[in-house]
């Protein structure tokens, strides 16, 4: 006969991991808003008060970003590191702040961070390190895209102005859920700063995502 202490396990077990996840709705995006204003913040920072070398290396930008000014591309990058540092810290419009940056992110990957010529996974590989050797060093860039990827898709947590906005402003959200929908919207916006990297890939991935969008849409009228 199994122990009762042994059978009690199961049940302890969910009742701590239930308790996690209720703080973790708190407290995880949280960490993840805090770092990430101060990383944004400072970097804004530095360019408010520094030198536009944007100039420098504006061919290495991508399509359509290269057809845009230096003067004009080093202010939007200022302001939506600085706001967006902002709207992180605070927890407003937490989404579309943190996919904003998300896609500076992976801009500035493409101009500065990404190698100038790779052809094989291992070499492209060598360039997931803080260095200075020119094989690239986009460890640190990617680390922060994966971090506001969790704000991009689950939002600030309960401690944030969006959830005292959404609760006097919209109506009651529906239950979370992974259909055929939300796969394809995943499919569009991973698939436009993807396409900073690599383009064939990244703009397939977002056409896909685009059209099923619009197949999903017609299929509920």
């Amino acid at each position: 006969m199994m122990h009762p202490a042994m059978t009690q396990m199961p049940q302890l077990w969910r009742e701590i991991t239930a308790r996690l996840e209720g703080l973790g709705a708190w407290l995880a995006p949280l960490g993840l808003r805090l770092i990430m204003a101060w990383e944004f913040g400072e970097a804004g920072l530095e360019k408010l008060r520094g030198e536009n070398w944007f100039s420098h290396i504006r061919d290495s930008f991508p399509f359509p970003f290269s057809m845009v000014s230096p003067e004009i591309s080093w202010m939007l990058a200022t302001w939506t590191e600085l706001v967006g540092a902002v709207a992180l810290l605070l927890g407003l419009f937490t989404r579309f702040f943190a996919f904003s940056l998300l896609i500076l992110t992976f801009v500035a990957t493409a101009a500065v961070h990404w190698p100038e010529s790779w052809s094989s996974l291992a070499e492209l590989w060598q360039g997931y390190a803080i260095t200075d050797d020119g094989s690239g060093n986009y460890k640190l860039p990617l680390l922060f895209a994966l971090m506001l990827l969790p704000l991009v898709l689950n939002g600030a947590g309960k401690l944030s102005l969006d959830q005292l906005l959404g609760k006097a402003l919209l109506p009651t959200p529906g239950q979370p859920g992974t259909d055929a929908a939300a796969w394809f919207l995943a499919g569009l916006g991973l698939g436009l700063p993807l396409a900073t990297l690599f383009p064939v890939p990244g703009l397939g991935l977002a056409v896909l995502g685009a059209a099923g969008l619009a197949w999903t849409a017609i299929g509920r009228r």
